[in-house]
């Protein structure tokens, strides 16, 4: 499983004029269960994404498809994990291993 970070590189006027076609990329995505969960991150600097495992190349050939990335008004960092331990109803990310 993998924490995304995204982290705006650009002015925030800038990643506005991207935001429309990312929440569809990200509802896409979500859909098709290659990322789990999205969000903003406090403060508004970016985002965070949970991807289920995969191979990490095919994290990244995923991830240079975001708009955000493709219009360079943001970065991902990428950080691999293995759930031990989760609470009650998630149980199915613990199976991720």
């Amino acid at each position: 499983m993998f924490i995304v970070t995204v982290t705006y590189t650009a002015p925030l006027d800038d990643v506005e004029t991207w935001r429309p076609a990312h929440g569809d990329w990200l509802k896409q995505q979500i859909a098709q269960r290659r990322l789990l969960v999205a969000g903003r991150q406090v403060p508004f600097v970016g985002g965070v994404y949970l991807a289920p495992r995969m191979p990490a190349g095919e994290l990244d050939r995923l991830l240079a498809t975001d708009p955000y990335v493709v219009h360079g008004v943001a970065a991902h960092a990428v950080a691999e994990f293995t759930p031990h331990l989760v609470a009650e109803g998630l149980e199915v990310l613990a199976s991720e291993r």
